[in-house]
């Protein structure tokens, strides 16, 4: 603790420092660099340019790398373009207001999150410009692959999921059953799942119990045992506004002090950073193995938690994307093992978050807490400690309902006392949107063979994972296809993570737009094809590696096309 408070305190000295020889007006800009910083162990401010714009905002442990020799100063950087600050974003300002930059949440201030930054908000710029029939763009419409939001790009919904909606979102149309039967396609189990749900749920228009709806936990459970093989108990289970609410949940609980630190896989999901950021807790990165088509390295891991334990940190969980995010790597049963191990041996919270798990590849998904029962099984009393807190959601896999919000986490090994104040937490937001904890009720329990309507939802459902697959294959075959773009075979997930390499004289044009090389790639990628993608430097890469993360969600190969085209272009003019 007296290193994280030294530290703390030389940060906050060199702010104070900072400051005083700079305007007001650019206080903002400091606050937003410098705990992009490490402390080293003499106290030197040592910049670690790959993770700072990642880790802006959350305190993270001490990289231990000695200064150069002739380093008596450091000029900070200017903050990155692709964070813009709210005045670049909204036009419309009072100058009367008691707000300003200066004196809101500072942890806000310094949060990132680039799936939505800049680059993003400059493709919703160009697909307005679009619709307004502007012709002057080089491209005639906008591929969002930033982000995983497969009905924005042409995923279908699946006809089950949404005719049991419609009749949950108006009920009224159970009276015309001959209508909805004989004219519109539903079929008759539809009409009693929805009636099912109403009976128990009631209207999805009204609140559930905080923690959700008593038979939608119960449709979890029964899903989590037919899964894993083992029982599973409704009442540890939480329904959330997807996935990121579970995550938000959590966090709030396990996050009691800036000393609090969270093992998170780099490069990994921007929720994490930007959460950790928002609650002024620590990060402590732990760096995939890329070599190893994006592994978990226990050696690692525990490389990055023993440095930070010796600096006085107190880590308490660790974070596993499982398949990964931005990676697409699915982990092996050896590998969950490994991690559960040292969750054993240091008491770790583990933090499974699994909203992939059926998008997946190559191999198979191994769950956290199938894993750990059998553990436990296999050595009575060994793991019995071991906290598991496992995620799910409906926006991912061949649902892909994000708009809906719906997911759930379940709890194993947490003190009551503790799920207590879980269930306070989840109590102040009152709870998850009653129609996302239905949607999850059918993910769970889907039309079963036999069934009225399983041949078309089987039809519908395979569909959608055989476009996913052929379009990730045909996007890895572009990128194999690409000067100095290596890319692996896509394993899971919805998204590619290629590592590019760009001429010197892209990186010094990169440099006069105070950008990063990747972010100056990509950034000329959407400005000459409209494809929005997101630079590796928003999710954390090891030093000398430039990536982009891409989904494969967009329908056609055209798109694919033009990103060849383009970066032979880009290639040759800073060749």
């Amino acid at each position: 603790m007296a290193a994280v408070n030294s530290s703390v305190a030389r940060t906050r000295n060199l702010h104070s420092i900072l400051l005083s020889t700079t305007h007001n007006n650019k206080s903002n800009v400091q606050r937003r660099w410098h705990h992009g910083f490490h402390i080293a162990s003499a106290g030197a401010v040592v910049p670690v340019p790959k993770l700072a714009p990642l880790l802006a905002g959350s305190r993270t442990v001490p990289v231990h790398t000695p200064l150069p020799s002739n380093s008596g100063s450091f000029t900070p950087p200017s903050p990155s373009p692709l964070s813009p600050t709210p005045k670049r974003l909204f036009h419309h300002q009072s100058a009367m207001g008691r707000l300003n930059l200066g004196n809101i949440n500072p942890h806000i201030v310094e949060a990132k999150y680039a799936v939505r930054g800049e680059l993003a908000v400059k493709s919703e710029e160009y697909r307005a410009r679009l619709k307004k029939g502007d012709k002057s763009l080089p491209f005639s419409e906008v591929i969002s692959a930033n982000i995983g939001n497969p009905q924005q790009l042409d995923q279908k919904p699946i006809t089950y999921f949404r005719q049991v909606l419609s009749l949950l979102e108006n009920p009224a149309l159970l009276e015309h059953k001959d209508v909805l039967l004989n004219t519109l396609g539903y079929k008759t189990d539809v009409l009693e799942r929805a009636q099912w749900l109403l009976d128990h749920a009631g209207s999805v228009g009204a609140y559930s119990a905080s923690a959700g709806v008593p038979v939608i936990k119960e449709s979890i459970a029964k899903f989590l045992e037919k899964r894993d093989g083992f029982p599973a108990d409704p009442s540890r289970i939480y329904l959330s506004a997807g996935a990121s609410a579970g995550v938000n949940t959590l966090l709030h609980i396990i996050c009691a002090s800036p000393s609090t630190g969270i093992l998170v896989p780099i490069p990994q999901y921007p929720l994490y950073t930007a959460s950790l950021s928002v609650l002024n807790s620590t990060c402590v990165p732990y760096y995939l193995d890329e070599a190893a088509h994006w592994g978990t390295s226990i050696a690692t891991i525990k490389e990055a938690y023993n440095r930070a334990k010796g600096d006085g940190v107190d880590v308490r969980a660790i974070v596993i994307i499982n398949p990964g995010n931005p990676t697409g790597a699915s982990l092996s049963e050896e590998d969950v093992r490994h991690v559960l191990d040292f969750a054993a041996e240091e008491r770790l919270v583990v933090l499974a978050d699994e909203v992939y798990q059926t998008n997946v590849f190559i191999g198979k998904f191994h769950s956290f807490r199938q894993v750990l029962l059998k553990l436990q099984k296999e050595h009575p009393g060994k793991y019995d400690g071991v906290e598991l807190a496992s995620l799910h959601s409906v926006s991912k896999g061949m649902v892909g309902e994000c708009g809906h919000r719906g997911g759930y986490f379940e709890l194993m090994g947490f003190k009551p006392e503790v799920e207590e104040q879980i269930y306070k937490f989840v109590s102040i937001t009152l709870c998850a949107p009653v129609i996302g904890q239905c949607l999850v009720e059918l993910m769970v329990n889907p039309p079963k063979p036999g069934e009225p309507s399983f041949e078309l939802y089987d039809k519908e459902y395979n569909a959608i994972y055989n476009n996913l697959k052929t379009r990730a294959y045909t996007l890895y075959k572009a990128f194999h296809d690409m000067e100095g773009v290596e890319c692996g075979e896509p394993q899971g997930s919805m998204y590619m993570f290629p590592t590019i390499t760009v001429p010197p004289k892209a990186v010094e044009a990169a440099k006069k737009e105070n950008r990063t090389p990747d972010e100056f790639y990509c950034m000329r990628l959407l400005e000459a094809t409209g494809v929005c993608v997101v630079p590796g430097s928003g999710f954390g890469q090891a030093e000398g590696t430039l990536h982009l993360r891409t989904t494969f969600l967009a329908p056609g190969t055209e798109w694919v096309g033009n990103i060849k085209k383009f970066h032979k272009e880009f290639m040759d003019e800073y060749r």
